[in-house]
């Protein structure tokens, strides 16, 4: 479904909608009416119940026919709808996603000015009064704030406390600038809008940034197909030393490298929506984001002289991948920020598994996966000591069992 509608309502429209920076609002409404702006929601609320790696999926063949799409589904579904949908109470999820959700895109209110990666740094502010939260301060990088109906915005009640001082999520209903600053001036929001507790907004905020970066590596990904798709038709039709470009060397390699580099993209970023955790989020992130850079510079560098006329879809889908370099790539801040996260990540992985006495294997088909181990052939565990133990053991130990004959292939939590 999603491949034909790219085909038919996308790719046609995508070269004029980003020349002339016009908002698709007839494509956003027809993905309205197909369900896709709802795609993880209960059918209740009018979703498909689409599981992250469908949507991730969706959000792939989309961005193949035009980025801005993509994007504006990515952002409202795994930020906006995808966090009233888990988080919300029953009151909130017929406020924003019935009332507010049949062709009404959300926002997500994160990034300050002084706090982007450093969610714990926020400085806007929420003071209770009465029945009310009072919202003061400053986000940036709204995505789709004018057209938006709703905003999801975190905020802090105690900025001594950092983190532990977040409020969750308050929903907002005004319109604003598209991917600008946002400023709120004495706001005032109802209790009922509060999403969880007090002192969860971190927690909840980490939880959405997780399935966020599986978003944005999944329209990483589409644009880096639909690179490579370019590269391979124009060099199929270009002639040169008398013959097509395809079958020069040079190019040959090209092709060869561009292929890999979306695979794996695309792999890391199925991982990450079917395993859901900060790790490989990060890490489909972090890949996507710079393979898609590399596939759309090979691209530009086949087309030659083409690769920069707008004739040509090459230069859009390179100018897309440099926006998308400030988010995944090159803003240190970021780039550092899942870098950081991997690094600590692997770090906490090898102390676990190097240096703690209590690594068992259960003996049997069921097997305890623990922290660094996952993915091993069985031989591989041969210089392991090995003892049989019970249930209450295993759970003890802080291992997940899982059923496999020939490999282990889940992930453990920590290991005491």
């Amino acid at each position: 479904m999603c491949r034909k509608f790219t085909e038919e309502h996308l790719k046609p429209v995508a070269s004029k909608c980003d020349i002339a920076a016009r908002f698709p609002y007839q494509q956003i409404q027809k993905l309205t009416d197909v369900g896709l702006m709802s795609a993880c929601l209960n059918d209740e609320y009018g979703g498909l119940e689409l599981d992250y790696l469908s949507l991730a999926i969706a959000i792939e063949e989309l961005s193949k026919g035009c980025a801005s799409t993509g994007m504006i589904l990515s952002i409202h579904n795994f930020l906006y709808t995808n966090l009233v949908n888990e988080r919300g109470t029953e009151k909130q999820k017929d406020i924003f996603l019935k009332q507010y959700g049949k062709g009404s895109i959300g926002c997500f209110a994160l990034s300050e000015p002084g706090a982007g990666s450093d969610v714990a740094n926020i400085k806007t502010t929420a003071v209770q009064d009465g029945n009310y939260w009072i919202l003061n301060g400053k986000k940036s990088w709204v995505t789709s704030a004018i057209e938006g109906k709703a905003m999801a915005v975190f905020a802090t009640f105690d900025k001594e406390l950092r983190h532990k001082g977040h409020c969750t999520s308050g929903f907002l209903s005004f319109r604003a600038a598209t991917a600008c600053d946002v400023t709120l001036e004495e706001v005032r929001v109802p209790n009922d809008y509060l999403v969880g507790e007090i002192g969860e907004g971190f927690r909840i905020a980490m939880a959405q940034l997780d399935q966020g970066r599986i978003g944005i590596a999944a329209h990483a990904v589409g644009i880096a197909q639909t690179s490579l798709d370019t590269a391979i038709e124009y060099a199929k039709e270009r002639v040169a030393f008398g013959k097509p470009l395809s079958r020069l060397p040079s190019v040959k390699d090209r092709l060869t490298e561009m292929s890999v580099l979306v695979e794996t993209a695309r792999l890391l970023t199925y991982r990450a929506a079917t395993q859901v955790c900060t790790k490989n989020s990060a890490m489909a992130k972090y890949v996507a984001g710079r393979n898609a850079t590399a596939v759309a510079d090979h691209c530009v560098q086949i087309l030659g002289g083409n690769g920069l006329s707008t004739r040509y879809n090459a230069e859009r889908h390179y100018r897309t991948t440099l926006a998308k370099k400030s988010v995944t790539e090159v803003a240190a801040s970021e780039k550092n920020s899942l870098e950081h996260v991997l690094k600590n990540h692997e770090l906490k992985t090898l102390a676990t598994t190097v240096a703690s006495p209590q690594l068992y294997v259960a003996k049997g088909e069921a097997r305890p996966v623990v922290t660094g181990i996952a993915q091993l052939p069985k031989r591989e565990y041969s210089n392991l000591r090995e003892r049989s133990l019970d249930a209450e053991t295993v759970s003890g130990l802080g291992v997940q069992t899982v059923r496999s004959p020939e490999y282990i292939t889940g992930t453990s939590a920590n290991v005491a």
